[in-house]
């Protein structure tokens, strides 16, 4: 006899099952068509980005272990966790934090300007200064480009030839560089001159003209920059030259009256 299905229907009465765990409602047991869709998965291929450096860490080869969200991090030793200050007393920076109970530099604000030392005389006024240099540092700074007679004699220049600054770096005499490329040329007396040459130079020192006009040499003072000054000095300047000038010149025609 074969077993007849079980219909459950509100008219039939109540039906008691044994006592279970569960808890719902059975008449919600039901077949029913799975409505979950198919899951067709299709072959990708997928990126692997190696992370050298934590590869590196860790220790283990360079392709096996991959970039990933989970392993990225900076680098060891890179960032360092700042202190927290104010947080009690038992962190080491509590109450104060570190800048003390009263005082200027305790409370919010600028503080005092660097090198200020309450008042006293601050360090940079109690060494002692530059000596030697009244005018400030340039004026230690050399002027001029110097050469020496003896030099010039060495260089191997024949009679009746140029010595300029020109010369003297075509000889290999001079190679001024850096600031020195600007500075004009001074002859200095050390040595001797046997030769008669024809110089150019914004100066000359004193033994170098008397040794130079000794042995007939041609001298020529070039010319420097002027100064510039304002114009109204300029005008002052003017007039006190025009001023001295008829001065001089009536001094000397008084000088050769009497003599006529």
């Amino acid at each position: 006899m074969a077993a007849s299905p079980l219909f459950l229907s509100s008219s039939s009465p109540a039906l008691r099952f044994p006592s279970s765990p569960f808890k719902g409602n059975v008449s919600s047991l039901r077949t029913s068509s799975c409505s979950i869709p198919s899951l067709k998965t299709a072959t990708k291929r997928q990126l692997v980005v190696v992370n050298k450096a934590a590869a590196a860490t860790v220790g283990a080869p360079v392709g096996s272990v991959r970039f990933r969200l989970d392993n990225l991090g900076p680098q060891p030793g890179s960032r360092k966790k700042g202190k927290r200050k104010g947080r009690g007393i038992a962190a080491g920076q509590g109450n104060s934090c570190g800048f003390g109970m009263r005082g200027q530099k305790s409370r919010s604000g600028p503080g005092v300007r660097p090198g200020f030392e309450g008042g006293q005389m601050p360090l940079y006024r109690r060494i002692p200064k530059l000596k030697g240099i009244a005018g400030g540092m340039r004026k230690g700074l050399p002027k001029y480009v110097p050469v020496n007679l003896k030099d010039i004699e060495d260089a191997g220049f024949q009679d009746g030839e140029e010595v300029s600054l020109e010369s003297l770096k075509d000889k290999g005499l001079i190679n001024p560089s850096g600031r020195e490329r600007k500075l004009p040329l001074k002859i200095l007396g050390d040595g001797e001159l046997k030769v008669k040459l024809s110089f150019k130079a914004r100066a000359f020192s004193a033994a170098a003209k008397e040794k130079l006009e000794a042995a007939g040499c041609s001298l020529t003072v070039l010319p420097g920059r002027k100064k510039w000054v304002k114009p109204s000095v300029a005008k002052n300047i003017a007039r006190a030259d025009e001023y001295f000038a008829k001065k001089r010149a009536a001094a000397a025609a008084a000088a050769e009256s009497p003599s006529a």
